[in-house]
């Protein structure tokens, strides 16, 4: 409510860019009006017709940005996700067998990967420390990058703390910090675990992943 709102060079713009920086360590922060519209800039960058961006589960407006494009928005939790009375801590992860097999058979025609934490379209579900890694690993190997869809990245972070016992003595932040060091970019609507009236904003590394950005 004590923000400055000039349109260019605005104080908390800094502010706001700094606390970005201090959570994900991701260099590059692009501010804009909403989440659908950080996701319009993302994938009208980098996705064309005939695209494949996997996800544990898309949220309703990534999926249609993702479409919008003529690229297919693939949903491929855990079997237990799928499962709404199995008791799982992390039902929210994404296939990591079924990643791998989509990486070998469609490496070509995926030009980044993304998971969602926590799993909105998948009734909130968490997502585990030990799946975000091994999902980076993977991409790593196949030089993807991958993304992360942040909006609730806060309350993942304490699922995290609850429910891996190796993260139960850290502190939510050093918790979020190690997540976004597995990746390489990310979306964040900001009105969610950002708190935030309204805004969002896209970040990313950029230096691994440049090659594949297409002009809008």
């Amino acid at each position: 409510m004590r923000g400055d709102e000039s349109y260019a060079w605005a104080r908390s713009f800094y502010k706001f860019k700094n606390a970005v920086q201090l959570i994900t360590g991701l260099e590059h922060v692009i501010p804009t009006h909403q989440g659908r519209a950080a996701e319009r800039i993302l994938f009208g960058s980098i996705l064309t017709q005939g695209d494949i961006v996997p996800n544990n589960t898309h949220f309703d407006t990534t999926r249609a940005n993702v479409e919008y494009r003529g690229a297919t928005a693939l949903d491929i939790p855990i079997a237990e996700g799928r499962k709404p009375a199995l008791i799982h801590p992390f039902k929210g992860n994404i296939d990591l067998v079924e990643l791998e097999k989509l990486l070998l058979a469609e490496r070509d025609r995926i030009p980044l990967i993304m998971i969602t934490v926590t799993n909105s379209s998948g009734g909130g579900q968490p997502v585990s420390m030990a799946n975000i890694r091994a999902a980076s690993e993977l991409c790593h190997r196949f030089d993807v990058p991958l993304f992360l869809d942040a909006c609730r990245f806060a309350e993942n972070a304490w699922f995290i703390k609850l429910r891996e016992d190796v993260y139960k003595n850290k502190t939510p932040l050093e918790i979020a910090q190690e997540m976004f060091s597995h990746v390489d970019g990310c979306t964040m609507s900001a009105k969610k675990d950002g708190l935030a009236n309204i805004g969002d904003f896209w970040r990313s590394t950029m230096s691994t992943w440049h090659k594949n950005v297409k002009p809008i």
